[in-house]
């Protein structure tokens, strides 16, 4: 497996300490490598070379876990979904989310190809395990489960890092001394109670990466490894969306307003795909590479982004449940808010998104999500046919529109780039990925090295 020039196979802690050994049994740093760690060129900044790093075999085995505790997530809010629910399910899939975060932050900076590495990341498998679950009846006779599975996860994942100095002092220190134990007390607890604790917990683990922000500068990650990991999280979701519309409609009729309905909420989920995989992977990618501050750009755009790209992705699953099963009935607010809050969300964390990496704004994401959330009154007691089929046809429009959009950057950066002097500026795409970094531009990417296309 290859690693970051210049940077030992195991790596600084997510605390900002760094080790003079690399993990796994792998052979000491070499020099120099504590300095990267610390803040040298290819640490923070985009500067330094940097190789590739892959996803390895036993992280995508632990994605499985997250595939049934997203379902068990799906199915909490199902049963629950106004305001009160909605709160309820979040607070549960937070530590759920943020047990696959710490997995995936601690396999980027060291290398876990090896036994001990494997070993580990299957332990948090099986506490991800109790937690799914525990979810169902989190907030019955599962407390206790829940806490304890989120516990004894951030205790492994603690304990793979023990050697590196400083581990405590971090968020994998928050989460064994004071997220984990709430999470436990919490399922000790009556229901009010323990939904307090629980919020308490996911509050303190959120505010973690923020409040350790200057110890965590000196931690040198992957620019390539991250964002593909979050892609695929966020790539389990979006098959919850189409369990969400197969296992409804498996039970019904199969007429021809349930197979169009069908067609409609798969369109809806192409257009959530389309929106993130076709021209925001790329550019979120490109921003870590070139970032002077890789720590603050995953922590903004992948660590907190992806909760509510993630989340939005739910509630439009959850909402497919809804509606694909009766086409014919009227909706309620809950579940018309399900489909167009959760896309409205979707489309706005875009916005936040490009603004984090290229203070600028996405003008046609933040339009077409206003246009959704006000499509929301007007909607109720609709025909769920009538719902679904406005969303497919707003969320195509929205990639027709932005399709056209890039293909006129794409051309009009042709002739520019072609009749300028001036070198490629370092960490700029190259010329095989010209079209993609224009789309970015025109979405949620750069342009050439980092500059926007004009909205």
């Amino acid at each position: 497996m290859s690693t970051r020039t210049g940077e030992p196979a195991g790596g600084p802690d997510p605390t900002g300490g760094t080790s003079a050994a690399t993990q796994g049994g792998t052979s000491a740093a070499p020099p120099g490598a504590e300095a990267g760690a610390a803040g040298a060129p290819g640490a923070e900044g985009g500067a330094g070379p940097v190789e590739e790093k892959r996803v390895t075999w036993a992280e995508l085995y632990f994605d499985l876990v997250f595939v049934f505790a997203i379902t068990q997530v799906s199915g909490l809010l199902h049963h629950h979904h106004d305001w009160a629910g909605v709160a309820r399910a979040l607070v549960v899939f937070v530590p759920v989310y943020w047990c696959w975060v710490g997995t995936t932050v601690q396999a980027n900076i060291r290398d876990v190809d090896t036994p001990k590495g494997r070993i580990g990341i299957l332990a948090v498998g099986l506490a991800g395990l109790f937690m799914a679950l525990a979810v169902p009846a989190a907030y019955e006779g599962r407390g206790l489960l829940l806490g304890a599975g989120y516990w004894a996860a951030r205790v492994v994942l603690l304990l793979v890092l023990i050697r590196i100095p400083g581990v405590w002092r971090g968020p994998y220190g928050v989460g064994v001394l004071v997220s984990g134990p709430l999470l436990l007390a919490g399922g000790l607890l009556p229901e009010g109670p323990r939904t307090v604790l629980w919020a308490l917990a996911a509050a303190c683990d959120l505010s973690a990466p923020l409040i350790f922000r200057s110890r965590l500068a000196r931690v040198a990650y992957h620019p390539s490894h991250m964002p593909e990991r979050f892609a695929l999280f966020l790539l389990v979701a979006l098959g919850e969306s189409i369990v969400g519309i197969g296992a409804t409609a498996a039970n019904a009729r199969l007429d021809a307003v349930e197979l169009a309905a069908v067609a409609a909420a798969f369109t809806i989920s192409c257009g959530l795909w389309w929106q993130y995989f076709v021209y925001a992977a790329d550019a979120m990618r490109h921003a870590v590479t070139v970032a002077d501050s890789r720590r603050d750009m995953i922590r903004r755009i992948f660590q907190y982004g992806h909760l509510a790209l993630v989340a939005a992705v739910i509630a439009v699953a959850v909402g497919f449940g809804e509606t694909v099963a009766d086409p014919r009935q009227s909706l309620g607010p809950g579940s018309v808010a399900l489909l167009y809050g959760g896309c409205g969300l979707y489309l706005l964390t875009f916005g936040y998104t490009r603004w984090m990496m290229f203070r600028a704004v996405s003008t046609t994401r933040i339009v077409a999500a206003a246009v959704v959330l006000a499509l929301v009154p007007v909607m109720v007691r609709r025909p769920a046919i009538v719902v679904l089929a406005v969303l497919a046809v707003a969320l195509v429009v929205l990639n027709v529109v932005e399709h056209v959009r890039v293909e006129r950057a794409a051309a009009a950066a042709v002739p520019a780039a072609a009749g300028s002097a001036v070198p490629v500026a370092a960490g700029s795409a190259p010329p095989a990925t010209a079209g993609a970094t224009a789309g970015a531009g025109a979405n949620d990417g750069s342009a050439g090295a980092g500059r926007p296309a004009a909205q």
